[in-house]
């Protein structure tokens, strides 16, 4: 038997996936991050090329160990050491059929809110990979996009900064202060409001807590 908790966290994915639709999205929702796995893993097809975006949810649901661990054709992004290597790397993910990665926040009608440093993350969620699947827990989850932005900006950032070791002020002080420093994290400001590609984007919502 749910929960209340487990069942508001249904009701809102349900929610959701109709605003996904909307927008050209294919929605759908998990209650665990196992089943996420799973769900993830279904859409990949028989000698698929796959890549991801940094990601502490696509780690803590087994995604990127499991990924590694398969006989797809895998663009691992830590394996590029050399500028040449990581030029190579990057126009390979351009053309990859899937890419995971997840989302920094996501408004409660259906709009996908990205803030990125270098930018490559974002980079191919607008355009490249055939596919992108976007995991997000209902954390993740924000009123609207100023809401989504404040969330990128004073909850995710400043634990994550933390976690990568980052001389920043968010870091140090827990918030963001609209830094310029060379380390930014967030340079680019995405808003994702719809799909061009009706199903291109899929989105997975998890009844979870998942990532920062």
């Amino acid at each position: 038997m749910s929960t209340a908790k487990q069942q508001y966290y249904e009701n809102l994915g349900d929610t959701l996936i109709d605003k996904f639709n909307l927008r050209g999205f294919e929605g759908y929702y998990c209650e665990t991050k196992e089943e996420a796995l799973r769900a993830a893993m279904r859409f990949l097809t028989p000698g698929c090329s796959v890549s991801w975006g940094g990601s502490m949810t696509l780690e803590e649901i087994g995604l990127i160990a499991t990924l590694k661990d398969s006989d797809y054709t895998i663009y691992d992004r830590s394996t590029a050491k050399t500028p040449e290597e990581k030029e190579k790397f990057f126009s390979e993910v351009a053309a990859c059929d899937y890419y995971f990665m997840s989302a920094n926040a996501i408004t409660l009608d259906g709009q996908l809110v990205n803030i990125d440093g270098l930018g490559n993350r974002v980079a191919s969620l607008i355009h490249g990979p055939k596919n992108v699947v976007v995991i997000a827990g209902v954390n993740k989850v924000a009123k609207d996009v100023d809401a989504a932005i404040d969330r990128v900006q004073n909850f995710a950032a400043p634990p994550n900064a933390v976690r990568l070791g980052l001389d920043l002020p968010c870091a140090k002080y827990g918030r963001c202060v609209e830094c310029l420093d060379a380390g930014c994290m967030c340079c680019q400001t995405v808003i994702t409001r719809k799909s061009r590609i009706r199903g291109r984007i899929k989105v997975i919502i998890v009844g979870e807590e998942l990532g920062y």
